[in-house]
């Protein structure tokens, strides 16, 4: 894949650029001329997207709504700074996810919390807020018309209480955001897909993962477009897959219940066995250290989320 990749129905990925190639794509959806932007990237994404317009021969003004699935930075972070180019668009966001636009000191301090803020200003920047008269709630069910072409919302909790999912009616797709888990280019064999889940540092819901994952299907997609990294096929078989992939989760975080304060470590040790188990299985063919290398952040990341899922059963 290019740093524009089109696909049927006028649907187009734009690399973010987050940390490396190929990790995390902004859509967009075309209809008569008209636009709408699906997750924003972070602050350095805003100037490779509004360069992906114009290479579409469409202009700034053309976008009617940026929606984002949900509020992490990496989805995110650069909406205010977008929205500040872009200006006819409405910004969809989940009701949980309005105030966090609207001031974001919150957002941010969280993902301090998890990061460090050094971390934060190297890859975020500076948060910009937004207006909230701009600002639209992406309550369940909620049709968005773009030139006539209807954009359902749905309510998806599970990697986030504040995610959705965009069904496209028209070209029987689905933008699961992080709900439909991970699935990188790199290891792809032909026109087989590999995939595996993305639990979250922090309101990881197995329960509600499940429930969402049942809920896409409900819809029949015939393609689903993830923000990491994009067009995903044969999505009945990849959905049964992940439902394995998050028990199997469950149950190491489970393993490590009282191992104390080694329980992150020996979680994040789990499921680094577990991924290269699946990548056989799957007949990756990448090195084992290139591997880890792709998938260390989301390790690290999955290890944390199920660690403090564990916490949230005792409270």
């Amino acid at each position: 894949m290019n740093a524009l990749s089109s696909f049927e129905h006028d649907i187009h990925a734009v690399d973010a650029g987050y940390v490396r190639s190929l990790l995390a794509a902004i859509h967009l959806i075309v209809e008569n001329g008209r636009v709408a932007i699906v997750d924003s990237g972070s602050n350095a994404s805003v100037a490779p997207l509004l360069e992906a317009l114009m290479a579409l021969g469409l202009f700034p003004g053309a976008v009617d709504y940026l929606i984002l699935t949900h509020i992490h930075l990496d989805h995110a972070g650069g909406a205010g700074a977008l929205m500040r180019r872009l200006p006819n668009a409405r910004l969809v966001v989940h009701p949980r996810g309005v105030a966090h636009m609207v001031d974001p000191s919150r957002l941010v301090a969280g993902v301090t919390a998890v990061y460090g803020a050094a971390a934060v200003r190297s890859l975020y920047g500076e948060i910009l807020p937004i207006a909230k008269d701009r600002i639209i709630p992406a309550t369940n069910g909620l049709v968005v018309d773009l030139a006539g072409r209807e954009l359902l919302c749905l309510d998806t909790p599970g990697h986030a209480r504040h995610h959705i999912s965009l069904h496209d009616r028209r070209s029987s797709s689905i933008f699961t955001g992080d709900i439909f888990g991970l699935s990188y280019r790199e290891l792809d064999r032909g026109e087989r897909q590999f995939i595996f889940p993305t639990t979250t540092p922090v309101q990881f819901d197995p329960l509600a993962m499940h429930a969402s994952i049942d809920l896409l299907l409900s819809h029949a997609p015939q393609v689903v477009y993830l923000t990491h990294y994009s067009q995903v096929r044969d999505v009945a078989a990849k959905a049964v897959r992940l439902h394995e992939l998050i028990d199997a989760h469950v149950s190491i975080a489970r393993d490590a219940q009282t191992a104390g304060s080694q329980r992150q470590a020996r979680i994040h040790a789990g499921l680094q066995e577990l991924l290269l188990a699946e990548a056989e299985r799957f007949g990756c063919v990448l090195p084992v250290a290139q591997l880890l290398e792709i998938f260390a952040t989301d390790l690290e990341l999955n290890a944390q989320g199920l660690d403090v899922w564990l916490d949230s059963l005792s409270d």
